[in-house]
């Protein structure tokens, strides 16, 4: 039995992987005609600014970010952050719109697992799509992989689209 899907969240952090999870999302689901009905939504959760974002905290001078503001840099740092999230939507709408498929957008700031979760409730999905970066056990145990917690904390059913399932053009 199928049924029309309402609401669905891509999830897309400019990696193939996220890109190839929406390429599958718009050639293989049944969404609604009209979009009064529902949605297909593009999330991006962009990291909060911070100057020290990638460095060791050994490496962090007088103990840690709190201690040295510098806003000039925050702001630099945003900025960039927001050219990123830009062009990652960017990216993402032009494989919509080759499709001929409209969609909406939204942009979050903070942790990728929770807050991934926390849209899945607020826009009452009926399903997440997701890339996997197919990380290996040991480095999925250090790093934690986004897809693995989200498919275990998201309030809908989660799809995780690996490469393998996605048709490669022969052409």
């Amino acid at each position: 039995m199928s049924r029309k899907l309402n609401n669905v969240i891509v999830a897309v952090d400019g990696s193939e992987e996220s890109m190839n999870a929406l390429k599958w999302a718009l050639d293989n689901l049944k969404l609604q005609s009209s979009p009064s009905d529902g949605s297909l939504y593009i999330l991006h959760i962009q990291s909060p600014p911070s100057i020290f974002a990638g460095v060791s905290p050994a490496a962090i001078p007088f103990g840690g970010p709190s201690d040295l503001e510098v806003p000039a840099f925050t702001a630099a740092i945003e900025a960039h952050q927001n050219r990123i999230t830009q062009a990652i939507l960017d990216h993402a709408l032009q494989i919509c719109a080759d499709k001929n498929v409209q969609v909406n957008t939204k942009v979050v700031i903070g942790d990728p697992k929770q807050k991934i979760c926390e849209a899945v409730e607020e826009l009452h999905a009926d399903l997440l799509v997701m890339g996997s970066r197919a990380f290996g056990p040991i480095r999925r145990m250090f790093l934690g992989g986004v897809s693995n917690y989200c498919s275990n904390h998201a309030e809908c059913p989660v799809m995780i689209v690996k490469d393998a399932m996605i048709v490669k053009d022969a052409s």
